[in-house]
């Protein structure tokens, strides 16, 4: 039997892939990889490799993920080393959990190679921190998938300000998304900023409020919605009473001898 990788590409950088993942690609048999995945990633692979996009465009699969699946236990079962290509980071809403399942019932023996999940990179390029402690306690990762032309989202019944809000694939509109926040508690001035093609060339970002937001055109995907205090570029400031308010502990401070 041969072995499958399930690997992060991450935001699409190259520079941000892991050391392992490089390697990975460079000594594989197979590659399946997502739609999303970038040339300049893709350029990594070993020349001897076969390439395979099994992504999914404009709502059309290319295979379905049971014939992933297929494909991913019948390569390694002719002793080669496979790698299943997944944009970001393969356990963030990567489907990696039917592939495991999957490899497991066949066993099939596999190694799971994280990546640079989106929010992560999209928080990066925007120069902010998901989790500054003066304005976020808690993080929350979901996505704005559609079911049936409606938005299909399990959040909680409520969301507090000082969680923040990193929402995957957040769609073309985001006028239901926006109405969706601020009907779970959120503010209209809520901060937030879109960040598509994060670490890339074609980077692009826009900072906005979630009634803002309901007026913004889907920027191009890959993309991320970054909700919550921390989403702003003024977010130093505004945190700076947080340090007003604590102790002065330099007074009567004697210089080292």
């Amino acid at each position: 039997m041969g072995k499958v990788y399930l690997v992060g590409a991450g935001p699409g950088n190259p520079e941000l892939l892991t050391v392992k993942a490089a390697r990975i690609l460079a000594s594989a048999d197979l590659v399946l990889h997502d739609a999303l995945v970038t040339k300049e990633v893709l350029e990594l692979i070993s020349a001897r490799a076969r390439v395979i996009d099994v992504g999914k465009r404009c709502r059309h699969k290319l295979l379905t993920q049971e014939e992933i699946n297929a494909s991913l236990v019948h390569a390694a079962s002719q002793a080669e080393v496979v790698v299943r290509l997944k944009c970001g980071d393969p356990l963030i809403f990567g489907r990696a959990g039917e592939e495991i399942e999957a490899l497991r019932n066949a066993g099939v023996d596999f190694e799971i190679v994280p990546g640079v999940t989106s929010a992560l990179a999209a928080a990066a390029a925007a120069r902010v921190s998901l989790t500054d402690r003066r304005l976020a306690s808690q993080v929350l990762f979901t996505t704005a998938h559609r079911k049936g032309g409606s938005m299909n989202v399990d959040w909680a019944s409520a969301i507090r300000a000082e969680i923040t809000v990193a929402v995957y694939m957040p769609g073309s509109s985001y006028c239901e998304l926006s109405e969706a926040l601020m009907d779970r508690g959120l503010d209209a001035s809520t901060p937030c900023v879109v960040v598509s093609a994060a670490a890339q060339q074609s980077q692009q970002m826009h900072w906005t409020d979630l009634a803002g937001l309901r007026k913004l055109s889907g920027l191009p995907a890959p993309a991320l919605l970054i909700v919550g205090r921390v989403a702003q570029p003024q977010a130093e400031s505004i945190a700076a009473d947080f340090w007003k308010q604590l102790p002065d502990t330099t007074t009567n401070q004697q210089p080292a001898a």
